[in-house]
């Protein structure tokens, strides 16, 4: 390992570091806990997961949740140390445990709404709310991903595949156990929560990319430097067509600067192409810090 590297895995491992990454575990857990509790398993929403499972469990048995969690998520943890033959953190161990009992600490909080539409939404939201701060940590709560994963080694099927086959499972046996009118509200609390995971990854702030080509180039240089206050990557090309060199002047505005963009453009130079498309989430001087 280059000094680098080393010195960059040091400030991952960082006091500091490691607080912020268990701190996100115990709160995005807290709130996964609390949705699973006030609107999922009340409502007999089997949204995936190992969440999933123990509710299906839970109104088949009667046995509390969060011991059917622990039962499931130990075993799993276990499993994908001897198969899959690699490193798992500490984190997910942590993960594996301390997800149950945010479930048995949160067990006694009021359902919200028997409507369920609305738990399956809000439900969603708030599990997706979850898994994203933990995301942002750099965790994981085990479960049935590490099921996944297992799955993705030794069938060659992509993870995301992988995932949706042991999700999609879980709602299939929701559907046969509760009804299928509840798998279909199941299938709605999990298109909610992996949306809700985009949001808590990338944001709401959404910036544009620009690609600029143009014969005025070097008025457009200073229009973006000095007019628009933004930097800009210089990037060689040619026509297709023609075989011309051309030069592409690629530009990362803010939402509110793309009609400013195109006004400057048009007035430097009128046949000028843009090409404008969506950035999620920009990092770096003069947008979010890394």
């Amino acid at each position: 390992m280059s000094k680098k590297a080393k010195l960059r895995k040091g400030a991952l491992q960082s006091p500091s570091h490691i607080i912020y990454d268990y701190l996100h575990l115990i709160i995005g857990s807290l709130i996964l806990a609390a949705s699973f509790n006030m609107f999922l398993n009340p409502n007999q929403i089997a949204s995936g997961g190992v969440s999933g499972l123990s509710t299906i469990i839970h109104n088949l048995f009667g046995f509390p949740p969060a011991i059917i969690q622990w039962a499931l998520n130990i075993p799993l943890f276990l499993l994908g140390l001897w198969l899959l033959d690699r490193h798992y953190s500490i984190k997910t161990a942590v993960g594996s445990v301390i997800l149950p009992l945010c479930v048995m600490l949160t067990s006694s909080l009021p359902v919200l709404t028997t409507n369920t539409l609305l738990a399956s939404i809000y439900g969603g939201m708030g599990v997706g709310l979850g898994i994203g701060i933990v995301f942002r940590g750099r965790g994981s709560t085990g479960g049935l991903s590490i099921a996944s994963q297992i799955l993705h080694k030794y069938t060659g099927l992509s993870l995301g595949l992988s995932v949706a086959v042991f999700d999609g499972l879980v709602i299939l046996l929701a559907g046969v156990i509760f009804s299928p009118e509840k798998a279909l509200y199941a299938l709605i609390g999990l298109f909610v929560t992996s949306k809700t995971i985009d949001v808590v990854q990338v944001g709401f702030n959404t910036s544009k990319v620009a690609y600029i080509i143009s014969n005025e180039i070097d008025s457009l240089r200073e229009a973006i430097l000095f007019d628009l206050d933004r930097g800009f990557t210089q990037i060689n090309g040619s026509g297709g067509f023609t075989g011309d060199k051309r030069m592409v002047l690629m530009v990362v505005v803010s939402q509110s600067e793309v009609s400013k963009l195109k006004a400057l453009v048009k007035a430097v130079d009128p046949q000028a192409f843009i090409i404008l498309t969506q950035a999620n989430e920009v990092l770096g001087e003069g947008f979010k810090n890394v």
